[in-house]
């Protein structure tokens, strides 16, 4: 029977997380046997919680705190929660749909670990983000795989599967608390030697996203970290 925990951290999501938290619900309900969404408000300042509160469905939670401390931090907190067999955590925003999970559960039981990937040859990329955002992203996944990954070509994507033991492991040494701690997760993986699928997704650029200059700079710092850093 196919079990599944998802992890969607939010931060101030109040205005799309009702509607996208129920197409995920539907989705997994007609594709697996058990399930469970945690919703993790990380600090949010709007009704990210008490929206999430109104579905009413025994497989929905939310966990709330504050104050904000970073999307790694969230899901971590999630990660660390979770009760099925496989753990996937996902974007608030829907940015790589959860249809595109039926690619990546093709290889749930020969992999340890399956991520998302914009930067494959099949990937699609829908309304593609602003130039800078897209030159920053570029350099930035030239620096880690020089630097930190090898030979995985897109860490940042927000799609990630795991089974549950390799997550347990993987987040509970989990320095990171923000942006970075997507290519720390995955210099964990490949330190450990848990095996690591890349697949290609279809996933579509946020308009208002919340990713910030100061935070490409302050990603670029916890890369430097992570490499002086001892596991």
């Amino acid at each position: 029977m196919n079990e599944i925990s998802v992890i969607i951290p939010a931060y101030n999501e109040e205005k799309i997380i009702s509607e996208n938290l129920r197409h995920v619900f539907s989705y997994l309900k007609n594709n697996f046997g058990k399930f469970e969404i945690i919703v993790v408000s990380d600090g949010s300042k709007d009704g990210t919680r008490d929206e999430v509160k109104k579905i009413n469905e025994s497989a929905i939670r939310v966990i709330e705190y504050h104050p904000n401390r970073g999307k790694g931090f969230a899901v971590r907190t999630g990660v660390l929660d979770a009760k099925y067999g496989h753990v996937l955590f996902m974007d608030a925003d829907l940015s790589t749909p959860i249809e595109e999970l039926s690619s990546l559960w093709k290889y749930a039981n020969s992999h340890d670990v399956v991520i998302a990937s914009r930067a494959l040859f099949d990937s699609k990329i829908e309304n593609p983000q602003p130039f800078f955002r897209r030159l920053f992203g570029l350099l930035g996944k030239k620096i880690i795989g020089l630097f930190v990954v090898r030979g995985i070509k897109d860490t940042q994507c927000g799609f990630k599967l795991f089974k549950l033991e390799a997550a347990r492991k993987l987040f509970e040494k989990q320095k990171i608390n923000r942006w970075g701690f997507d290519f720390e997760i995955m210099f964990l993986a490949q330190k450990f030697g848990y095996t690591i699928k890349e697949v290609p997704v279809v996933w579509y650029a946020r308009i208002e996203s919340k990713l910030k200059l100061k935070d490409y700079i302050t990603t670029l710092f916890e890369l430097i970290s992570l490499r002086l850093r001892r596991y």
